[in-house]
């Protein structure tokens, strides 16, 4: 990696972690295509990288939560009791059934699409009705959880950065999702970063992560998602709320108009 890869990893990493980390993203649903389109990073090294990202990441926004007392709570432990299986088992399907870079920018798709515009629907229907939505029960939530940590180890998100937008797009407010949507990405991704390590080492291609650019990508979340956090009670929640739906459809519009070509 040379030294102008690393500065535009870095401030991708740094950018986009500021604008996700206030809402319980780490930034890597939308760093991947960066990795992809901007930077080279191969499938599917891309997803582990994306997953060492979120590693290296994680600890600035949690260490902002942590210090305002806003990681403890059960919705943290039953976001990872789900999320934890369900990347190992995406792990595998991701390096033995969908190897192919035409099927990965399918699946960003079909993962992307659904979740921009659900989320931007739910948002605006939000504030023209201001009635509470009923909150998903703790058996809910670990299942989905366990869902979306299978998405997460597929794409390398690691799992929270979709219960985020879910669970808040289901009620629940921004400042109870945030740090244990947080947690869960960081959990599920030293397990799956991990994971795809020890597959490596079994299987041949590209399994590995880009570790230079991963560690310099996860140095800007790191600042990002510290100022991210504390930039969070400061923030109108419907106008992040928002921003994040227009990212994932624009990504996800992105990738379809390349699966078209």
């Amino acid at each position: 990696m040379d030294w102008p890869t690393g500065l535009l990893g870095f401030a991708a990493g740094l950018l986009i972690s500021v604008a996700t980390a206030p809402v319980g993203v780490s930034g890597a649903v939308f760093l991947l295509p960066v990795q992809v389109s901007v930077l080279g990073v191969p499938s599917p090294a891309v997803t582990p990288t994306n997953l060492l990202y979120n590693v290296v990441a994680g600890p600035g926004a949690l260490l902002r939560h942590h210090r305002a007392g806003t990681l403890r709570g059960p919705l943290t432990r039953l976001l990872v009791l789900g999320t934890v299986p369900g990347v190992v088992v995406g792990a595998v399907i991701r390096v033995f059934a969908v190897p192919g870079p035409s099927v990965f920018r399918l699946l960003i798709v079909v993962l992307l699409l659904p979740l921009g515009g659900w989320l931007c629907l739910r948002t605006l229907r939000r504030a023209s009705s201001p009635a509470p939505a009923r909150e998903p029960s703790s058996r809910a939530v670990t299942r989905l959880a366990m869902a979306v940590g299978v998405a997460g180890g597929i794409y390398g998100i690691g799992g929270g950065s979709l219960l985020g937008p879910i669970l808040v797009g289901r009620g629940m407010p921004v400042a109870k999702v945030a740090p244990a949507a947080l947690a869960a990405t960081f959990v599920t991704s030293v397990v799956g970063a991990g994971t795809y390590a020890l597959l490596s080492l079994t299987t041949t291609g590209d399994i590995a992560p880009y570790w230079s650019l991963g560690l310099a990508c996860g140095l800007g979340g790191l600042c990002g998602g510290y100022l991210g956090a504390r930039l969070q009670p400061r923030l109108p929640e419907t106008a992040l709320r928002l921003l994040l739906g227009v990212l994932a459809l624009g990504v996800g519009g992105l990738y379809a108009v390349q699966l078209l070509r």
